[in-house]
């Protein structure tokens, strides 16, 4: 059993995480800054922003993995890479992998590039996107002493488009993952099958990967 700090619990991604990692018996813990409409049995919650981690005290200790799964929208949209950065210089130096559910758009489009970013982005998806990528760069740019891994969803993942779950993904390395007929999506319990998949095996250290159908 590994313990298991979900930064955004009550969002989208961070809600299938915990609600994952708690059927598979971990000890998790969900800090967010809004109590979950939904509690799930067996979760701690703790109410609080990782942009104040002082305040939220010894909650990351003795974790076997931080997941960021803040996203960089609504009041947050210009706070997404701060909570990364907090968290990269909390876990530095420890045992604990930092994971961080990234964006779609810094994945490549197909082997050797180019980025799916630098095909275009429409305006209202481009702050969301930049952050994401800058994110991987911040990462990337980290020194070894952090252990961290990123994930890309596919194109479409959200709450708008929930899809239903398979149990099963596809994971693509750097490059978008895409099914036959051309879709890019996943559903939110089969995304964190692959978050926690990742969590057990650590398959990708200091290393970014992308999943999808």
């Amino acid at each position: 059993m590994a313990r298991i700090v979900v930064v955004g619990g009550t969002g989208y991604a961070g809600s299938h995480i915990v609600r994952e990692a708690v059927s598979r018996g971990h000890e998790v813990v969900s800090i967010s800054r809004t109590t979950p409409d939904e509690p799930v049995d067996g979760v701690a919650y703790v109410q609080g922003s990782v942009l104040d981690i002082d305040a939220l005290g010894d909650v990351f200790d003795g974790a076997d993995a931080v997941i960021s799964a803040v996203s960089p929208r609504g009041d947050m949209a210009d706070k997404g890479l701060d909570v990364v950065r907090v968290l990269a210089h909390r876990l530095a130096g420890t045992s604990t992998r930092l994971g961080v559910v990234g964006g779609a758009m810094g994945s490549l489009a197909e082997p050797g590039g180019p980025r799916l970013w630098d095909l275009g982005v429409p305006e209202e998806y481009r702050h969301e996107a930049q952050v994401g990528i800058d994110t991987l760069e911040l990462l990337q740019n980290s020194g070894e002493d952090l252990d961290w891994f990123l994930i890309h969803p596919p194109m479409v993942f959200g709450a708008w488009e929930p899809g239903e779950s398979t149990g099963s993904y596809r994971i693509g390395g750097e490059v978008v993952v895409k099914g036959e007929d051309g879709t890019s999506y996943i559903s939110g319990s089969d995304f964190a099958i692959a978050v926690l998949d990742e969590i057990e095996r650590g398959d990708h250290r200091r290393a970014r990967f992308t999943v999808g159908y």
